[in-house]
C-alpha cells in the first residue's frame, strides 16, 4: 500500500522513524528473540515505533542478514494476541487486510463484520491494492472467494465495493442529488417492499462529497435521516452494511470510534475488532478518531485500552494510540471543533418519533370488554387473551375499554385485572390501563411514600416530560392524592434537590426555538462560576437548564463548548455530586438525545445481576406510543443488541411476552 504521506496534515500516530538503520533494527530484533526467550519489550518498543515502510525495510535486512524469515521468526518466539498484533504490524497494510479477509471467509461460518468494516471503509486505491495482495499472497480472486462464501443482496453490495470504482468527490451535480433522493425514497418509503438495486447502485458508487449532499437533502425531503430508512427498509448483514457505508461516508473517523468503543464495552473484549483497526488506522486517521472518542464517550480511546487489555499487548497499543488526551470532559480544540460541529448537526436534525404502540385498525370496545370478561371468568385467568388485547390498543382506545367493561357488566374493570394477575404482570398491564398521567402521578407518588424516596424514579420522570405533560401530571396527582405535587415533593426532599424538582414540576419551561445572544449569555453565565463555589454553580445551572427550550438549551451547550472547550455534562459530573448531579445530568443528556437516554435507562434495569423490573416496566409503559421505536434503535446502535434481544434474555414467562409485544418488533 502506497506510504501515507506525513506532511502537515498528517493524521497518523505512527511516523517514521529519525534516523533510521534497518540493519541496526534487524540485529536488535535478532538479538532480542535468540537464546531462552525473547525480550517483547524490545520488540514491541522496536517495532512500534517504526512506519510501515520501515517495517518492510527491517524484514528485507533480516532476511538479508540471518537468511531467516521475521515473521515467521516473531510468530515462533511471540504468542496470543500480542503476537497477532506484532505480525499485523509487520504486514504491509494491503496484506493485513487481505490476511483479515481471507480469516473471516475461511472455515465455518464467515465473520460478516469483518468483511463490512473493512469493505466499506477502504478508499478506491486501498481497495485495489487489497485485490491484488489477495491474489498475491493466495494464488485465489478474492470477488470469487467473496462470492462463495456470501449471499443476496449482502453479496451483491459486496461486490459493488470491491470494484474500487467509487466516483470521485469532484463530481457532484445538483439535479443529481435530487434525482437520487427521489430514487431511494421511491425505492424504500414509498414502495410496497424495497427495490434494494438502487440503495446498492446509489450507495455504493456515488462520490462521499455527493453522497453527504443526497443525505441532507433525503432528511429535507422525507423528514428523517437515511440511516432511519435503511433500518426499516433492509435487514440482517445487507442492513448492517448499508449503515456501515453511510456511516463512512459521513465520517470514516467517526465509525472507527464507535467500533474501537463497542470492541472495548462491555464484559469482555473484542481483541480481533480492536487489534485490526489499532494496526490499519495507525498511519492514516488515528488522530482523528482519538478526537472523535473522546468527544463521543467522554473518554480518551487511551484511557479505555489501558483500562481494558493488559501486558505486552497493552503497552503495544498504547504505542500505537500515540497518546492519553487532556481529562475528562476538557477537550482540545480540534476536538472541541468536533463537538461542535456534531451539536450543529444535531441541532439540523429533526428526528420524527414514533412509538411500538398505535390504535388498533376496526378497534371494536365492546368486543374487547366481553373477550376480556371471559378471559378472567371461571377458573383460571387466560392471560395470553390479557396481554393480546391490551398490549395491541392504544391507551384511548383501553380507556373506551374500560367504560364499555363497566356498562355491560357493572363492574370495575381494573379491579378485576387485579384480582387475576399479579406480580410484574399485574404492574405491566394496570399501568397501560391507567391515563398516562394519572400513571406518572402514581409513579411519582410510589417514589416517595414508604422508608426512603426513589429519586432517580423523581428525577426520570420531572426531567423528561413536557410542559403538556407536567401540567397534567399536576391535574392528575391533585385529583388522585388530594395534595399537590409541589407540596409532596418539598416534604419528601431538601435543599437544592428539592429546588430543582420543585422548579421542574411547575410546568413553566420556555417554549420555542434558540435565541443565540440569550444562550451565548447563558453559556457565558454557566462558565463564569468559580471552581469549587458549589452553590452558586448549582444555582446558575438551575436557572438555565430548568427554564430554558430545549432549542434553546443545544445552543447554550454548543457555546459553552466553544467557549470553554469543556462539555456541559462534565462540568457537571466533576463538580457536583448526589441527587443534584443526577438531576441536571439527566436533564441535559434528555437535551441531547432524549431517546437514547431511555435506553440508557432501559439497558441499565437489565445488565448485571438481577433485574430492576420497576425501571423497566416504568419506560416501557410511559414511552411505549411516544417514542420507544426511536429508543430501540439508539439501544441497538449504542449496545450491539436490540432491545428485544434484552428483555427475551432477561424477563420470563407472561411478564416477558406483555415486554415483547410493547417492543413491537426484533431488530
Amino acid at each position: 500500500m502506497a506510504k501515507p504521506a506525513q506532511g502537515g496534515n498528517y493524521r497518523g500516530s505512527i511516523r517514521d522513524f529519525p534516523d533510521f538503520d534497518p540493519s541496526q533494527d534487524a540485529e536488535a530484533l535478532y538479538t532480542a528473540m535468540k537464546g531462552f526467550g525473547s525480550d517483547k519489550e524490545a520488540i514491541l518498543e522496536l517495532i512500534t515505533s517504526r512506519s510501515n515502510r520501515q517495517r518492510q525495510e527491517i524484514t528485507q535486512s533480516y532476511k538479508s542478514l540471518y537468511g531467516k524469515d521475521l515473521i515467521a521468526d516473531l510468530k515462533y518466539e511471540l504468542t496470543g494476541k500480542f503476537e497477532r498484533l506484532i505480525v499485523g504490524l509487520m504486514r504491509p497494510l494491503a496484506y493485513c487486510d487481505a490476511k483479515e479477509i481471507k480469516d473471516a471467509i475461511s472455515g465455518i461460518g464467515t465473520d460478516e463484520k469483518c468483511l463490512i468494516e473493512i469493505l466499506a471503509s477502504r478508499t478506491n486505491e486501498q481497495i485495489h491494492q487489497l485485490v491484488a495482495a489477495y491474489k498475491d499472497a493466495y494464488e485465489r480472486d478474492l470477488e470469487s472467494d467473496i462470492l462463495g462464501d456470501t449471499s443476496g443482496h449482502f453479496q451483491k453490495m459486496l461486490v459493488v465495493l470491491l470494484q474500487g470504482t467509487r466516483e470521485k468527490d469532484d463530481v457532484v451535480s445538483e439535479d443529481l442529488v435530487q434525482q437520487d433522493v427521489q430514487d431511494l425514497y421511491e425505492a424504500g418509503e414509498l414502495k410496497w417492499g424495497t427495490d434494494e438495486a438502487q440503495f446498492i447502485y446509489i450507495l455504493g458508487n456515488r462520490s462521499k462529497q455527493h453522497l453527504r449532499l443526497v443525505f441532507d437533502e433525503y432528511l429535507k425531503t422525507t423528514g428523517k435521516p437515511i440511516e432511519a430508512s435503511i433500518r426499516g427498509e433492509l435487514s440482517g448483514d445487507f442492513e448492517r452494511l448499508m449503515l456501515a457505508v453511510v456511516k463512512c461516508i459521513r465520517s470514516t473517523p467517526e465509525y472507527f470510534a464507535e467500533r474501537l468503543f463497542k470492541s472495548m464495552k462491555g464484559l469482555g473484549t473484542r481483541d480481533n475488532t480492536l487489534i485490526r483497526i489499532m494496526v490499519s488506522r495507525s498511519e492514516l486517521d488515528m488522530l482523528d478518531i482519538r478526537e472523535i472518542f473522546r468527544t463521543k464517550y467522554e473518554k480518551s480511546l487511551y484511557s479505555m485500552i489501558k483500562n481494558d487489555t493488559s501486558g505486552e499487548y497493552k503497552k503495544a497499543l498504547l504505542k500505537l494510540c500515540g497518546g492519553d488526551d487532556d481529562a475528562a470532559g476538557q477537550f482540545f480544540p480540534e476536538a472541541a471543533q468536533v463537538a461542535y460541529q456534531m451539536w450543529e448537526l444535531s441541532a439540523v436534525s429533526r428526528v420524527e418519533l414514533k412509538g411500538t404502540v398505535r390504535p388498533a385498525d376496526d378497534f371494536n370496545p365492546d368486543a374487547d370488554a366481553k373477550a376480556l370478561r371471559k378471559a378472567m371468568k371461571g377458573l383460571g385467568t387466560d392471560e395470553a387473551t390479557i396481554i393480546d388485547i391490551i398490549t395491541h390498543r392504544s391507551n384511548a382506545q383501553r380507556q373506551q375499554i374500560r367504560q364499555t367493561f363497566k356498562s355491560h357488566f357493572g363492574r370495575d374493570l381494573m379491579a378485576d385485572l387485579k384480582s387475576e394477575i399479579s406480580g410484574d404482570l399485574a404492574r405491566l398491564i394496570l399501568g397501560l390501563m391507567m391515563p398516562p398521567a394519572h400513571y406518572d402521578a402514581k409513579q411519582l407518588k410510589k417514589a416517595m411514600e414508604g422508608a426512603g424516596t426513589d429519586e432517580k424514579a423523581l428525577i426520570e420522570i420531572l426531567a423528561t416530560r413536557t410542559n403538556a405533560e407536567i401540567r397534567a401530571i399536576n391535574e392528575a396527582y391533585k385529583e388522585d392524592y388530594h395534595k399537590s405535587l409541589e407540596d409532596a415533593l418539598s416534604s419528601d426532599t431538601s435543599g437544592h434537590f428539592r429546588r430543582v424538582l420543585v422548579s421542574l414540576a411547575t410546568g413553566n419551561r420556555e417554549e420555542g426555538g434558540e435565541d443565540r445572544d440569550q444562550a451565548r449569555e447563558d453559556a457565558q453565565e454557566i462558565a463564569d462560576t468559580p471552581s469549587g463555589d458549589k452553590t452558586s454553580l448549582e444555582t446558575r445551572f438551575m436557572t438555565v437548564l430548568c427554564t430554558r427550550s430545549y432549542p434553546h438549551l443545544r445552543r447554550v451547550f454548543q457555546e459553552f463548548i466553544k467557549m470553554t472547550n469543556y462539555d456541559v455534562e462534565h462540568v457537571i459530573k466533576k463538580e457536583m455530586s448526589g441527587d443534584v448531579r443526577d438531576a441536571f445530568v439527566a436533564i441535559v443528556q434528555s437535551v441531547k438525545n432524549r431517546p437514547l437516554f431511555f435506553a440508557d435507562k432501559l439497558y441499565r434495569s437489565m445488565k448485571g445481576a438481577g433485574t430492576d423490573e420497576k425501571t423497566l416496566t416504568r419506560v416501557m409503559v410511559s414511552r411505549s406510543e411516544i417514542d420507544l421505536l426511536n429508543i430501540r434503535r439508539e439501544f441497538i446502535e449504542k449496545y450491539d443488541k436490540s432491545l428485544h434481544h434484552a428483555i427475551e434474555s432477561d424477563t420470563s414467562g407472561d411478564f416477558l411476552k406483555a415486554l415483547l409485544a410493547l417492543c413491537g418488533g426484533e431488530d
